[in-house]
């Protein structure tokens, strides 16, 4: 990064040393590490700042190219379909004619007589049945009984006890156990 020797570099921590002393440069070396933490961190924010601006410009500039292209697809492919109709039959029909025609399906449809509704349906509720009473929970008994393993086989079989000499018996001669 800065292009530093190991030589350079050793030559820096020994001035360091000196400067600083033995017993200060841990918390020097320390504080010096926390300052180019934060350095990074808020390198890093800005450079994450900057990226979103970017991609919202980018997100904006695409955005209204998208627009431009759909409106003027709309534009040359604008479709009247009443258009074509006006044209086919303007020769043959009247607006009068029209009019005409439009009251006599008015009258038409006055004419005929109105849809025979069917009888309106009743629906009686069901009839809910009672709940049966609920039958007493019962309580497990617990077995009194004592279980059929002999003792023998619980407990493992107790070692005879040691039998120790006495001071006076070691300082006879005889041995420790």
């Amino acid at each position: 990064m800065f292009d530093i020797a190991w030589s350079e570099m050793l030559l820096i921590g020994g001035v360091a040393l000196i400067v600083i002393g033995p017993k200060d440069l841990p918390g020097a070396l320390r504080s010096a590490g926390q300052a180019i933490g934060k350095i990074r961190r808020m390198a890093a924010e800005f450079q994450g700042q900057f990226n979103d601006a970017m991609r919202e410009a980018e997100l904006h500039d695409l955005k209204k190219q998208v627009d431009d292209i759909g409106n003027s697809i709309q534009a040359s492919t604008h479709f009247d379909p009443i258009e074509p109709m006006k044209d086919f039959g303007a020769a043959d029909v009247s607006k009068p004619a029209e009019d005409m025609a439009m009251k006599e399906a008015e009258a038409t449809l006055a004419a005929l007589p109105a849809p025979d509704l069917p009888a309106p349906v009743e629906i009686a509720p069901a009839p809910v049945a009672e709940p049966a009473e609920k039958p007493k929970r019962r309580r497990k008994t617990v077995a009194t009984e004592e279980p059929a393993v002999s003792p023998e086989a619980v407990e493992p079989p107790a070692r005879p006890a040691r039998k120790r000499k006495t001071k006076a018996a070691v300082a006879e001669g005889g041995e420790t156990a």
